[in-house]
């Protein structure tokens, strides 16, 4: 409640980063979507550790700020009525939800991972891929609960520690921003298709491996 989403972490840093880094600066790293603004909504605290309700507390106040895109870049194995709840606010603002499939090497279709098991057709869960565009080994993946993969090996982005640090990290939290920062320039292109609009046609645009 206090405005003030600093991070201490790191970890929010580095996705923010694989989302908007600003291009052609001759800087650090790139972002995929350089022109898009970010709102940053902290809940996790310096271990990495926060609580649902805090979770629900940025999806709602994310949703009444007037975001479009919302980058989920956490998750677990407890599922929450009330969690569930908030995304789909968001779903019927009209907003995408990009998340995590998790970093188990687990099937979500047989062990759920949330919130990216939840039933709901504005949320786009992200498995991790090498750069030989094979599921990393430590990706979660699914059938039927998983969407689709982006790059989440060994990526380099911004980091916390000053205005000029750059880290490699590796999960499906950076993949996961790859995902979010598409749907950012695809807001952009066609702003008048809705939330599944834009999501079928990122997804029909991927490569089957």
């Amino acid at each position: 409640n206090t405005g003030d989403p600093m991070d201490d972490n790191g970890h929010g840093t580095h996705v923010a980063g694989i989302i908007g880094a600003v291009g052609n600066n001759g800087l650090g790293s790139v972002g995929v979507a350089w022109r898009v603004q970010l709102m940053a909504c902290r809940f996790m605290d310096s271990t990495g550790n926060g609580s649902i309700s805090d979770a629900i507390q940025c999806i709602d106040y994310a949703r009444q700020k007037g975001a479009k895109v919302i980058n989920a870049s956490w998750g677990g194995p407890s599922s929450s009525t009330f969690l569930r709840s908030a995304i789909d606010k968001a779903r019927q603002a009209g907003i995408i939800f990009v998340t995590a499939a998790g970093n188990d090497s687990q099937d979500n279709d047989a062990t759920a991972n949330y919130p990216s098991n939840y039933d709901l057709n504005n949320i786009v869960a992200v498995a991790a891929t090498t750069r030989a565009d094979a599921l990393a080994d430590y990706s979660n993946f699914g059938a039927t609960t998983v969407d689709l993969a982006a790059p989440g090996s060994v990526i380099y982005s911004t980091w916390n520690s000053s205005d000029s640090a750059y880290t490699y990290l590796s999960g499906t939290s950076m993949a996961t921003p790859h995902v979010t920062g598409a749907f950012a320039l695809l807001r952009a292109r066609y702003p008048s298709e809705s939330y599944r609009q834009l999501i079928d046609r990122l997804l029909a645009a991927t490569d089957p491996i």
